[in-house]
């Protein structure tokens, strides 16, 4: 087994530095072309999140206008988010095999017609449907996305290119959250447009990745191909396995917040409507700061596994103080701690971890059930947020739910075996 992972080792590292030379070599417009990569996946992620945000401050509205519960509004992200992961192997497989931008592009574009369309609908089920549509074209970034970026950025920058590009979520949360409550409350133009707003530059983001991120021709796949041994291996390997748990474990917590927080903040807290998208947003604004340090934190030490152990016991902290805590602003301080060591810190040394423990040829495949692992907890999370808020009349329990999960995810880490320093104590 040693020698094994020794010899794997070894041709990943040879692949990254041919992958390497090569991203240092293209340039577009004098760029460098992983620069530009890295620029449009952040743009990406911008949008991907926004669509997703942007339903959430003006959920009060649509319960209204279509007579909803707790646990049908729920259903509204749990469908989106279903359709968004049961994409996650079949998109990681077949970029892959075929080019990852052929599937990674036409998704994208889908996602923001379907954005649009949900601006327009008449009644309950014509929402879950478009819900539904958007989530499977977003399906189909994310391993598509990693599998390039992966092997265009330069080894020893790893987690930090990741940590920008995942910067881009926390744009996007804050983005969506703040536009929407501007646009529906502050503007006056009703909970549809937020929509409509966001569809045009997600169409655009979409056709400039087309454009301008460069990927290399896919090897040609010998008969019988290779994709099944490789996701046998993928799924056998230990450090992959106790990520993926840490994920699913991230993103429950990371989703009820998403989902949740300004509905909590409005209802539970008493903080004015035209308040809450800005409150929200701080976790994605104080995530930045937070996920750009401890990548490069991850890169410098050449490890993975010190940094969970330090980033989920505070971020489980949090989340239960934002439940436990009395004083408005001792609830935002606690809103502030969770976005600094929370998902979106966690997730690039997630993601480097990943990439370290899996060939380049199956990056896609990897980051593929990587993403289908973490966002099956988003499946689960609103609508069981929402059960346990119609039963108890408060959403406070989640807050300590998905503390108690978080935890579960960090025992599991430490049976990793942590393969990511080299004779040179860089990241392999």
């Amino acid at each position: 087994m040693t020698s094994q992972t020794a010899a794997n080792e070894k041709v990943q590292t040879s692949g990254s530095t041919k992958s390497t030379a090569s991203a240092s070599a293209d340039r577009t417009f004098g760029i460098p072309g992983w620069w530009i990569t890295i620029f449009l996946f952040w743009l990406g992620w911008v949008f991907m999140y926004a669509d997703r945000t942007v339903l959430n401050p003006v959920m009060k509205d649509i319960q209204s206008e279509f007579g909803l519960n707790g646990t049908q509004l729920g259903l509204i992200s749990s469908f989106f988010f279903f359709s968004y992961a049961i994409l996650q192997i079949p998109a990681g497989i077949l970029g892959d095999r075929i080019g990852r931008k052929k599937v990674l592009v036409p998704g994208f574009i889908l996602f923001g017609v379907f954005t649009a369309v949900t601006g327009s609908v008449k009644s309950f089920w014509q929402l879950i449907a478009s819900r539904v549509v958007t989530g499977a074209g977003e399906g189909t970034y994310y391993g598509p996305q990693y599998g390039i970026s992966s092997e265009q950025i330069p080894q020893e920058y790893r987690s930090l290119g990741s940590a920008i590009i995942n910067s881009g979520m926390a744009f996007g949360i804050a983005f969506g959250l703040m536009a929407s409550s501007w646009i529906a409350y502050t503007l006056g133009m009703g909970w549809r447009t937020p929509f409509y707003f966001m569809a045009i530059p997600t169409i655009v983001t979409g056709l400039l990745i087309w454009w301008l991120v460069k990927e290399p021709p896919r090897p040609v796949q010998t008969a019988g191909g290779s994709q099944g041994s490789s996701f046998m291996a993928l799924i056998r390997n230990r450090n992959l396995v106790v990520t993926y748990v840490m994920v699913f474990c991230s993103l429950f917590g990371f989703f009820m917040i998403l989902t949740w927080l300004p509905y909590y903040l409005q209802t539970e807290r008493g903080i004015p409507v035209k308040d809450i998208g800005n409150i929200s947003s701080l976790v994605a604004w104080v995530s930045i700061p937070g996920g750009l340090l401890f990548a490069r934190i991850s890169d410098k030490l050449g490890k993975r596994r010190p940094l969970v152990m330090v980033l989920v016991p505070v971020a489980a902290l949090s989340l239960i103080s934002i439940a436990f805590l009395q004083d408005v602003n001792q609830v935002i301080a606690a809103i502030c701690v969770y976005g600094f060591f929370g998902k979106l810190a966690l997730d690039p040394v997630l993601v480097a971890t990943v990439a370290d423990n899996a060939s380049k040829d199956s990056y896609g495949t990897a980051f593929g059930i990587f993403n289908f692992v973490g966002m099956s907890s988003s499946i689960v999370a609103p609508v069981i947020a929402g059960a346990i808020a119609d039963a108890t009349g408060s959403l406070a329990a989640n807050f300590y739910i998905s503390a108690a999960i978080l935890m579960v995810g960090l025992i599991g880490m430490m049976f990793m075996k942590d393969a990511g320093a080299n004779s040179t104590g860089k990241a392999a």
